[in-house]
């Protein structure tokens, strides 16, 4: 893989450049400044011109100057930055108790209950996690423990946490050329029938090395890739040879779940598939930090057999009564629906901006995720610096990061989509043919 053509880690995406710090002025200057200080080089901010973000209400966010910014980006407020139910909901629970997992509570069972009556009757296990890091992590360790393999398969430019164990499997991370030897990478599925033999040949490249297969762990919507939603169903003939070689398929929900595509509650769901193990995160919080992992009870029991898993703050008191305040939102707002209607919409949209801007090419999704194809991979930057002086924030997907990333919360509006569209229209204008 040459310079040009390397994924792109995922933090490099649209971030700021620490060497431009002494460009800027006044109070944002010293900001920035004083971050680096303390953070060092694990500090990671977005634009060039960096935000100061104080407040956030529905799908708008609002900088120190109380300028208000359209978030077409943020997955994790799901049902809307700062929604009251959830509020009241976190408030209510924290001056009642909130405590560590190792005591009953009917709260977090309930939560339990309804999470688990969402899936395939089979997966009827749940282990609460913190983070969508730490949910795929576990999972990992479950497929390991309940195959006695260890070769995972993932696409070319996927995101799937920030453990050592989730960073190995996530190319979008990498900063060398080759997977570690338990890994194997394959193309994100632009050509979705090529899909499934893109994985028999991973598979195949595995007994070669004398590695058996342990999962294919994938999102339904492969967001760091690029986003490719389409056709529901094209995976099911790669998941039948994962099946066949003995793996699990570990259906990776932080970005596609809990209503995100419109059509379905769940990714997996909309492809038609019943997945080994599910793994939950950001969303289900709307900015609760709080993940989870469902599986088969003999899949759990392997990893009980070998070492256990206890986790300190999973599954609390206050994390289950914001999960389940998060499931009442999209219920009864009927967002399921929302994000199909206007997704959609939006998709539609953004199809007759993109035929009549050169500058764009395909537009990919399902529901309130979409993908824009950038032909410059240059350019997407800088219509994402631009968009974001016309404050409308958006982000960055693909391996060369050549994707406009379009992620808003559920709660988007016909003409909160229009505003997006409108903007991106007069960015395009000022772009240099």
């Amino acid at each position: 893989m040459s310079g040009s053509e390397r994924n792109k880690p995922v933090l490099a995406l649209n971030a700021f450049d620490p060497g431009r710090a002494a460009t800027l002025e006044g109070e944002l200057a010293e900001r920035v400044r004083r971050r680096l200080r303390l953070y060092g080089s694990s500090s990671v901010l977005f634009y060039e011109q960096p935000l100061e973000l104080v407040r956030a209400q529905g799908c708008w966010l609002y900088d120190s100057a109380g300028i208000a910014y359209l978030d077409a980006y943020n997955n994790v407020p799901s049902v809307g930055h700062c929604h009251p139910r959830v509020v009241e909901a976190a408030a209510r629970q924290m001056g009642q108790i909130n405590v560590h997992s190792r005591y009953l509570h009917d709260g977090a069972l309930d939560y339990a209950d309804r999470l688990l009556a969402m899936q395939p009757r089979e997966l009827s296990n749940i282990a609460f996690t913190c983070t969508g890091s730490e949910s795929n992590d576990l999972a990992l360790r479950l497929a390991a423990g309940f195959t006695g393999a260890s070769g995972v398969i993932v696409t070319e430019a996927a995101y799937h946490g920030n453990t050592a164990l989730t960073t190995a499997v996530s190319p979008s991370s990498y900063l060398e050329d080759s997977a570690p030897p338990h890994v194997r990478v394959v193309p994100a599925p632009a050509r979705p029938e090529q899909f499934a033999a893109h994985v028999a040949a991973a598979i195949a490249d595995f007994e070669r090395s004398g590695r058996r297969l342990s999962a294919l762990l994938i999102d339904g919507i492969f967001s760091s890739d690029g986003v490719f939603a389409d056709p529901p169903g094209f995976l099911r003939d790669a998941v039948e040879c994962v099946h066949r070689a003995g793996g699990l398929l570990i259906a990776d929900e932080v970005q596609c779940g809990f209503a995100r595509t419109g059509s379905a509650f769940w990714g997996y769901e909309r492809h038609g598939l019943r997945p080994d193990i599910v793994t939950l995160g950001k969303p289900m919080g709307n900015g609760y930090p709080i993940g989870a992992v469902i599986t088969r009870p003999k899949i759990l029991d392997s990893l009980r057999e070998r070492e256990g898993y206890f986790n300190t703050f999973a599954g609390n008191p206050v994390a289950a009564a914001v999960g389940g305040a998060v499931l009442d939102v999209i219920m009864e707002e009927e967002l399921l629906a929302n994000a199909a209607q206007v997704g959609n919409y939006l998709k539609q949209q953004l199809q007759q901006l993109a035929a009549q801007r050169p500058t764009l090419g395909a537009v990919r999704g399902a529901g309130l995720f979409l993908g824009v194809d950038v032909r410059a991979p240059a350019v997407a930057a800088t219509l994402i610096n631009a968009l974001r002086e016309r404050r409308v924030l958006i982000g960055a997907a693909g391996r060369t990061g050549d994707v406009l990333k379009i992620r808003p919360p559920l709660c988007f509006s016909r003409q909160q989509a229009d505003l997006l569209v409108s903007a991106l229209d007069d960015t395009l204008q000022m772009q240099p043919h």
